[in-house]
């Protein structure tokens, strides 16, 4: 009878130290058993080749809100205002500071904001288009992506000259009026056209990299997911 109960504690000490480890791995659930005091015993982890993603701050407060405020007031002066209203001048005021603060931010702001992480030098762009063949976001372009990086440049580029062109007309520095209000209405045109394709472009790489890039720029979160090892 002793014996019996020894046996009865050696299996019972010993089934305390096997712990029993359920995972999933490509859709099919996997019990493993393996022993705490062992590690001879131990699974190879290596079975899960399944890339942890994290959670990383990229746009900073001032780059979503200036970003979101020119943003409503494009919508107002195409939209709503009247042409020549002082309205909207305003609008087209604040928003040509919005962007001048942006540009400043460029050079001292966050690491994701400044020109220095995401400026289209050439061999940026042609790194960024071979990688286009793959599906997947790393750090090299967790902020701008070079062809993002040229349409933000474009938008700032029109909003700035809307912003001048509207500010000489109503001064009436120049004779010619009417060269002022043609360039102001080609610009303005090229806005309608810009705005579009930013949206476009932003729900197709959102697609392309799994990723909603709208929302990130409200929450200022990127999700990243390491490359797997080749």
């Amino acid at each position: 009878m002793a014996s019996l109960l020894a046996v009865s504690r050696l299996d019972s000490m010993f089934s305390n130290h096997v712990v029993k480890n359920k995972r999933t791995i490509k859709g099919v659930t996997v019990m493993t058993q393996h022993s705490t005091s062992n590690p001879a015993h131990e699974p190879d982890m290596s079975l899960s080749n399944t890339p942890k993603t994290r959670q990383v701050r990229v746009w900073d407060m001032l780059v979503r809100v200036t970003h979101w405020a020119v943003a409503a007031g494009i919508t107002a002066n195409l939209l709503f205002t009247e042409e020549g209203s002082e309205l909207h001048q305003y609008v087209g005021y604040i928003g040509v500071g919005l962007v001048v603060v942006r540009l400043l931010w460029g050079f001292v702001g966050t690491r994701y904001a400044r020109f220095s992480d995401f400026f289209p030098t050439p061999s940026r762009i042609k790194r960024h288009l071979s990688d286009l063949s793959i599906r997947h976001t790393d750090e090299q372009h967790l902020g701008h992506n070079p062809l993002a990086a040229i349409m933000m440049f474009a938008l700032w580029a029109v909003i700035i000259g809307l912003g001048i062109s509207g500010y000489l007309m109503e001064a009436n520095i120049f004779a010619s009026k009417d060269v002022l209000e043609e360039v102001h209405e080609i610009l303005a045109n090229s806005l309608y056209l810009l705005v579009p394709l930013h949206i476009i472009s932003a729900i197709a790489m959102s697609y392309w990299e799994r990723q909603n890039l709208i929302k990130s720029m409200i929450t200022g979160n990127k999700t990243v997911t390491p490359r797997r090892p080749q």
